[in-house]
């Protein structure tokens, strides 16, 4: 054998010992695979990983049109959560009651059909709460912050336990709706509730509301929001009463002529989830989502009570006349009615008088 042979042998008797070297390192030949790293169909290692967790689904239901404050403030609480609950929760906003009808909003929420939705006052009592029919009265309630407080105070903190139990209701505070007005087709002189006698009043179908508009002198006709722009429109109804920036928002300025500032109810909406998805929510997730909800009073109120400030103006730009009624005769009117029936049989004791009582929350601070 010849010097170039000798040299060839040893490279290929090298070759073969540092191939066997390697096999023995990597715990078997070059053709057998690792059970922790699976070929793929392509032929690369699988990755070890945890599979993502599926979003929560949480759907939320109103009445309010896309461009109230009500509806604006859901997305800042959905944005709210999204930031601090990155991927955690798939959250819906079905505005104008595109998914459910505002009737059953109620049955939904407790159904778990919707996770999140806007209760008033009127609702709870409709259905069996009569306890919070104070909140319904006119001239009781007199501020934003008062009702924004009451959440936080020992009163409403019985309250919310007792509609946990009747109804599996997490109460996560009240947005206010605004302090209700009178929207009239025409115009005439209405300074007391006896100038109210005969006029056709839209009020939402329920006996809390329905008792309200009798208390102020008219003739209630019960009839749901979504048809009362063509109920104006049309005649069937000659007014409605609701606060300013919901007449801005659903551009009911378009079909009347007259609004009657009788301020008549300090009005909100209580936010809500179900007891079966907050129980569901791990102690961090039910912590955020509770300054979400804050967040989104916050937004809603401060943008509601700016409005109130500003759309007198609005409103006499579109044509409409603004008048001024006796409000102490309309006052004591109201007040008379509910004192003098049975819509106050269930009243907490010396609830007026409590609710003035009620310190302001620090959470209520809305320059209201």
């Amino acid at each position: 054998m010849n010097n170039r042979s000798r040299l060839l042998t040893a490279v290929l008797v090298g070759i073969a010992l540092l191939w066997t070297v390697q096999g023995v390192f990597a715990g078997g030949s070059a053709e057998k695979s690792s059970p922790s790293s699976t070929p793929t169909k392509t032929g690369a290692p699988a990755q070890s990983t945890t599979p993502a967790q599926k979003p929560i689904t949480f759907r939320i239901s109103t009445t309010s049109v896309p461009s109230d404050w009500h509806t604006k403030a859901l997305y800042v609480f959905k944005d709210y959560i999204d930031k601090h609950l990155p991927g955690q929760f798939d959250i819906q906003i079905y505005a104008s009651s595109s998914l459910i009808p505002a009737d059953a909003e109620f049955g939904a929420l407790e159904q778990n059909n919707i996770q999140m939705a806007y209760v008033s006052a009127q609702t709870l009592a409709q259905n069996g709460f009569t306890q919070v029919l104070p909140l319904t009265a006119g001239y009781v309630v007199k501020s934003p912050a008062e009702l924004c407080s009451l959440w936080y105070s020992q009163l409403g903190q019985q309250w919310a336990s007792a509609i946990s139990q009747k109804f599996g209701f997490h109460v996560m505070g009240e947005a206010y709706l605004g302090t209700r007005q009178l929207d009239l087709r025409f115009t005439r002189p209405i300074m007391t509730p006896a100038d109210l006698a005969g006029v056709k009043l839209r009020m939402p179908p329920a006996p809390a509301w329905i008792f309200l508009g009798k208390a102020l002198g008219a003739n209630p006709t019960p009839l749901a929001f979504s048809e009362l722009y063509l109920g104006l429109q049309t005649g069937t109804i000659d007014g409605q009463d609701n606060p300013l920036p919901t007449d801005q928002a659903a551009k009911f300025y378009e079909v009347t002529k007259q609004i009657v500032m009788t301020n008549h109810l300090v009005d909100g909406i209580i936010v809500m989830t179900n007891n079966q998805t907050w129980n569901s929510l791990t102690p961090e997730q039910q912590k955020v989502m509770q300054e979400a909800s804050l967040e989104l009073i916050k937004y809603n109120n401060v943008n509601r009570i700016k409005d109130e400030a500003n759309l007198v103006a609005f409103f006499k730009s579109k044509g409409l006349e603004i008048t001024y009624p006796d409000l102490n005769a309309f006052r004591t009117h109201v007040l008379d009615a509910y004192l003098h029936s049975d819509q106050s049989k269930d009243w907490p004791p010396n609830i007026i008088q409590t609710l003035d009582a009620i310190p302001q929350a620090p959470q209520c601070n809305f320059g209201s």
